[in-house]
């Protein structure tokens, strides 16, 4: 997981300043269109309103224990 190799990076020194948990397949899967979802936030299309995924509350964690929680199952 790429995860585990930059907080191996950071253990060995290296200055990260950041990791993005996003790609344009969140958006957009090229073979079904917007029928299935993607990204670590559940968006409400007629109301907006977003909600964290499992997902979201297990990254919440990795960042949280500065990559303890990295031996954690990823849910889903």
């Amino acid at each position: 997981m790429h995860l585990c190799a930059i907080h191996a990076a950071i253990q060995a020194g290296c200055d990260i300043r950041g990791y993005m948990v996003w790609s344009l397949l969140d958006n957009l899967e090229w073979s079904l269109g917007y029928s299935k979802r993607f990204g670590i936030v559940h968006v409400n299309y007629a109301t907006q309103q977003r909600t964290p995924k499992d997902s979201a509350r297990w990254y919440s964690s990795v960042i949280a224990s500065h990559g303890g929680a990295l031996s954690d199952p990823l849910p889903g």
